[in-house]
């Protein structure tokens, strides 16, 4: 009797393209289910099912000994096609026993840890239930569309922690026979038991707004330690619309003018106390901006640069700094192959919208010259270090 782990990761979501391998805290997302896998005392073997190439190659990066990619039929990874569908066509091209135990992962729930496979195995074994899924208590109050309480008496308001709540299916994983699997076409039959995980795991990575919560979550509950992640050790920057507002400005002497920001010269200052180097890299050779980079006391100036993406190859090969440990913000079409080339990628509120649209770049909430490179600092650089 085997037990194997099965994550379905198909390449064309919608809501966030290629979604299973977007960077969270650095990390494809997929990679946390992966890894808690990989760890499990009482997983035997973990099959990713996707139709993309660019998936299985980031998957087959990992490394991982119990892990095997399996190309899933393209009309099982259609928009309309169900779960069930490529988990019923893995169960009959891997002809798996009935009695072998199968783990239905979802990559969307990056906060399941090895303990808690571990622990719902040993509960499903027990074999006080055909079936098994992953709930989280949910203490908020329900009413239905008619102005009725489904879940509490409003004349009676329980204090929360008087208040038991109710499960909500989280979607983490389930288990289940693959015989049974197979006879009733569903990941759950018979009589179905719960493995309850904490509140904060109800959150499922579906939608574009759920990353930001999801990277505050993982730095404060995620499986994933800081010695497994890539250490940025270089943040590099844009002059023009990221440490500027963008504006060109000019005295009745003709002088140009730029508005930099304070709050971005203490960034700049908290990474180089933090062992971190900066640098400025921008298309523009003006006195004006080395002045600025004199003040930030960078450790690298590069203006003049029309061709960035060779320059940062420049670096690496100087530097013996790796990609993956380099910081870049940018706003325009020439950041462009940096930000897809770096480890961590950000544009300001300002930025284009073709920037805005690289694939897991992090869209700031402040403009360029309003303390956009400071929020980057604050916010995904110097968290490595809490």
């Amino acid at each position: 009797m085997k037990k194997i782990a099965f994550i379905p990761v198909r390449g064309g979501s919608k809501s966030i393209p290629l979604k299973n391998i977007k960077l969270l805290n650095g990390k494809p997302l997929v990679y946390y289910v992966t890894k808690a896998l990989q760890e499990s005392l009482l997983v035997d073997e973990v099959v990713i099912a996707t139709d993309s190439e660019e998936i299985e190659s980031v998957v087959n990066s990992f490394e991982f000994s119990k892990v095997n990619v399996y190309s899933r039929k393209k009309e099982n990874a259609a928009d309309q096609s169900s779960t069930e569908s490529v988990m019923l066509e893995y169960i009959k091209e891997a002809t798996l026993k009935n009695n072998d135990i199968f783990i239905l992962v979802q990559a969307t729930s990056p906060f399941t840890s090895s303990t808690n496979f571990d622990e719902a195995l040993k509960l499903y074994e027990k074999g006080d239930f055909d079936s098994l899924l992953t709930c989280a208590r949910i203490k908020r109050f329900f009413w239905d569309e008619n102005g009725q309480p489904i879940n509490y008496d409003y004349t009676n308001r329980p204090r929360r922690q008087d208040f038991e709540g109710n499960l909500i299916e989280n979607g983490a994983f389930y288990i289940n026979s693959v015989g049974n699997i197979i006879k009733n076409k569903n990941r759950l039959s018979g009589k179905i038991g719960i493995y309850e995980m904490p509140e904060y795991t109800q959150l499922e990575l579906d939608e574009p707004w759920d990353w930001q919560i999801a990277e505050e979550l993982i730095l404060k509950y995620g499986n994933i330690s800081q010695k497994d992640k890539s250490p940025i050790k270089l943040v590099l920057s844009d002059v023009d619309g990221v440490l500027t507002d963008a504006g060109m400005y000019y005295s009745e002497n003709g002088d140009e003018l730029k508005k930099f920001s304070t709050y971005d010269g203490k960034g700049f200052e908290l990474l180089r106390n933090n062992g971190i180097k900066t640098g400025i890299m921008t298309a523009e050779d003006v006195s004006l901006n080395r002045k600025r980079a004199q003040k930030l006391k960078v450790d690298f100036q590069f203006h003049g640069i029309k061709d960035k993406i060779s320059q940062l190859q420049s670096i690496i090969q100087e530097t013996d700094i790796k990609a993956e440990e380099i910081a870049y913000i940018g706003d325009d079409i020439n950041d462009e192959e940096v930000l897809k080339a770096v480890g961590l990628a950000a544009c300001p509120a300002n930025s284009v919208s073709k920037i805005k649209a690289i694939p897991n770049i992090i869209k700031l909430q402040k403009s360029g010259g309003n303390g956009a490179f400071r929020e980057f600092v604050d916010e995904h650089i110097l968290k490595q270090f809490i």
